[in-house]
């Protein structure tokens, strides 16, 4: 993996973009752990519901 280069393509997002990448990265990886049994499903809304609540504070 090349790190300069994604440090560039991170480097030239605005501040709403790299958050929303944030989350896109946060919500995959909740879904992968309900998906693994790692969590439940009642966690993963909770989870994901202070997520989104967190992101929108933020805009």
């Amino acid at each position: 993996m090349d790190y300069s280069k994604e440090n560039q393509n991170w480097d030239s997002l605005s501040y709403v973009e790299k958050n929303h990448q944030l989350y896109l990265k946060q919500k995959a990886l909740l879904d992968q752990f309900l998906e693994k049994g790692a969590i439940s499903q009642a966690q993963h809304d909770k989870s994901l519901h202070d997520l989104i609540e967190k992101m929108d504070k933020k805009e």
